[in-house]
């Protein structure tokens, strides 16, 4: 009980951290008016897109409470549920909203310190990214902090071995308010995101040829917008779901692999000293003030080495002290997560970073046209799925045998989940350097649209750059993460089931062969899904950057002074059209995911079930892995070709690069990082659901 006060000491620590580096971004300049006059236009879009969907988000919270009350009512599950529910969306929310208030106010800071030197505005980008970071994590171990230390008072008169069960348990069922909430802040954003962003790209730079960032062009803000309330906030979201998933599905096999309190105490010491951890390693993202975009780069990654091999040093003797040197392999299965995102990350970044030959040979079928682009770029994101897959059944078998599998098949699958704890146990520091990158994205775009010289915009340029290599390793640890925590979930819910059915059908037993219809339908629905759900979100976008490429095309058409420069362009009509479309847009890919497990558990059972969460991770695990980097690799093609490769800006090349990048927009943030959501959240409301499926399905 004593160790276990770590978690809520770590949660403090990074929420009084982000406060001090809020402070002393916000103490750093936005430079000249018509600096401030365009931070200020993107912060207005983006909290009154964000105003809107959390109104919007209320009401189905609100909703859901409810329908939860009434299942609690019934006795299907308990109460602390509902009320779980909605401290899960909130601190979801929450880490959400502060990731884009420090990105907006960071973007202009970043653009005018690049006018002294690029160290010093790699600072203050990455600085508001560890804010984000910090803020994810420290609010995600007070929530399970909160809720552990509420239920232990609540239970306190039963023995322990009960009331660690009763604790475990219900706090299982506290992840869908979060994953809820992550689904809609992700969807929602990466609509917003990338119908702004294609919708300017295809007007903007193909039809007209002006610059990207170009301040005629009337949807820059709404991308600039974008990329925040997408890439920030909705990333933000996404693994604030993803690292509280993890935590709350490993206490749960840590009992059922007879562990007791013991068990339950190593995901969140070993979550609290990733934090703490972070922190640290926040200190050694510093280079000298000359420094290139290569020393930048081993910059931000001494961070994050720091940080893994702090939690390495201190997990060792924190899992031998706590379990007893007979189960140290815990503490090598919680190494093999950990390993796992960073060989994911850097194979991630081979197959999409313009410096290596993937990229480079994608960039050089943009020769010949759009087309091949296209079709290389899908054949590229299609082979870099296989090192994803091995390496995450490698960690897979190594977790369980490591911690003892062979003996006991439990304490195998409690290793499994420590594995994902292991994984994102540095989120801090691994998420700030991914919003780093669209704070540096927007300092770009202020530096052109501000007509600053040519100079910042070369050093926000190499920020971008950068930061499109650590967003893109960003987006493989996310789909690491979401593959690890979603076995861990689906163990978790077996095992939830068996300890349900002992009360409300003792007659039940697992039947989980593939030879069993039920089963075998789930496994095909579950695949179904992903790419059902993966034709809503890219549609969404698609309809959506329609309605953004005619309006534009009306004010281009409408006024020739904005081509001039001797007119304003109508930036708030774009904003408000991207804003409508993606609250419009996500609602049905959102309602999906609620509704299928329970529609599937009534129609095929709680083995129907099974399946479908099988084929859903499988399926889902390599498309995203599919998309990210397809995507990943067509944005950074085009941007090979920018920098005076195959003809450069303006040539057909990059015309074609232009359009590969457009399909790729969607494919890498919207649909892709969506997936990751979807998986998990299919695996929350199953084990939400799963009493009421036990007792009322069909078969």
């Amino acid at each position: 009980m004593n160790i276990l006060l770590l978690a809520p000491f770590a949660s403090l620590a990074a929420l009084l951290f982000a406060a001090y580096l809020s402070y002393s971004v916000m103490k750093e300049s936005e430079g000249s008016a018509e600096m401030v006059k365009i931070a200020e236009a993107i912060r207005h879009g983006a909290r009154a897109y964000l105003k809107r969907q959390y109104a919007g988000v209320a009401i189905f919270f609100a909703v859901m409470f409810v329908v939860l009350l009434v299942f609690a009512y019934i006795g299907y599950l308990s109460y602390f549920v509902s009320f779980a529910f909605l401290t899960g969306g909130f601190f979801s929310a929450l880490s959400g909203y502060i990731g884009m208030t420090i990105a907006t106010n960071a973007n202009a800071r970043t653009a005018f310190a690049a006018k002294k030197s690029l160290n010093r505005s790699l600072k203050i980008a990455f600085s508001s990214g560890a804010v984000m970071g910090l803020a994810v994590v420290g609010l995600g171990m007070f929530h399970l902090s909160f809720w552990y230390y509420f239920l232990d008072w609540f239970y306190r008169f039963l023995p322990e071995a009960e009331k660690i069960q009763k604790i475990t348990s219900a706090m299982l069922n506290f992840g869908m308010g979060a994953s809820s909430m992550a689904l809609f802040a992700r969807v929602g954003g990466g609509i917003y995101t990338k119908a702004a962003d294609v919708g300017a790209d295809l007007v903007g730079k193909v039809e007209v040829g002006i610059p990207e960032d170009d301040p005629r062009n009337p949807a820059v803000i709404a991308d600039n917008v974008g990329d925040n309330v997408g890439d920030v906030a909705g990333m933000g979201a996404d693994l604030y779901e993803s690292y509280i998933g993890s935590i709350v599905s490993t206490t749960a096999l840590a009992v059922a692999a007879g562990l007791g309190i013991r068990g339950v105490a190593i995901p969140f010491v070993v979550a609290a000293v990733g934090v703490l951890a972070s922190i640290i390693g926040t200190f050694f993202v510093k280079s000298g003030e000359d420094a290139d975009q290569g020393v930048l780069l081993k910059a931000l990654r001494k961070g994050t080495y720091v940080s893994s091999l702090l939690v390495v040093v201190v997990s060792y003797f924190l899992i031998r002290n706590i379990l007893g040197v007979e189960y140290i392999g815990v503490f090598y299965a919680m190494l093999s997560g950990l390993i796992a995102g960073l060989l994911i990350g850097f194979f991630t970044e081979y197959f999409t970073s313009d410096t290596y030959s993937p990229t480079q040979k994608l960039s050089a079928t943009a020769n010949t046209g759009p087309a091949t682009v296209i079709i290389s770029g899908i054949s590229l994101g299609m082979l870099s799925t296989a090192l994803p897959v091995i390496i995450i059944g490698i960690a897979v078998l190594a977790s369980f045998y490591l911690a003892g599998g062979a003996e006991s098949f439990n304490m195998g699958l409690f290793g499994v989940g420590i594995s994902a704890v292991g994984l994102l146990s540095t989120l801090g520091i691994t998420l700030a350097t991914d919003a780093y990158g669209p704070v540096a994205d927007n300092a770009g775009g202020i530096a052109e649209m501000s007509h600053q010289e040519s100079e910042v915009r070369e050093r926000t340029d190499a920020l971008d750059s950068l930061g499109n290599t650590t967003a893109a390793t960003g987006k493989g640890f996310a789909i690491g993460s979401a593959a690890l925590t979603a076995l861990a979930l689906i163990v978790a819910y077996k095992n939830e089931v068996e300890l349900i059915a002992v009360s409300v059908r003792p007659d039940f037993q697992f039947s989980l062969s593939i030879l069993n219809p039920n089963v075998l339908i789930g496994l095909f629905i579950g695949g179904m899904l992903a790419f059902i759900f993966a034709a809503f979100t890219m549609e969404s976008v698609g309809k959506a950057a329609q309605e953004i490429v005619t309006e534009v095309r009306r004010q281009f058409k409408g006024s020739k002074g904005i081509l001039d420069g001797t007119v304003e362009p109508d930036y708030a009509r774009c904003v408000d059209i991207c804003t409508r479309a993606a609250q419009r847009e996500m609602i049905l890919p959102s309602l999906m995911a609620i509704i299928a497990p329970i529609l599937v558990g009534v129609l095929l059972g709680v083995n129907g079930v099974a399946g479908m969460l099988a084929g859903s991770t499988v399926t889902g695990f390599l498309l995203a892995v599919m998309m990210a980097n397809s995507g990943g690799a067509w944005d950074n093609a085009k941007k090979y070709i920018e920098a005076g490769n195959h003809g450069g800006k303006g040539s057909d090349s990059h015309k074609a690069a232009v359009v590969g990048d457009t399909v790729g927009d969607p494919f890498k943030d919207t649909s892709g990082p969506s997936i990751n959501i979807l998986i998990k959240l299919l695996c929350m409301v199953s084990i939400v659901f799963a009493s009421f499926v036990l007792q009322n399905s069909i078969f």
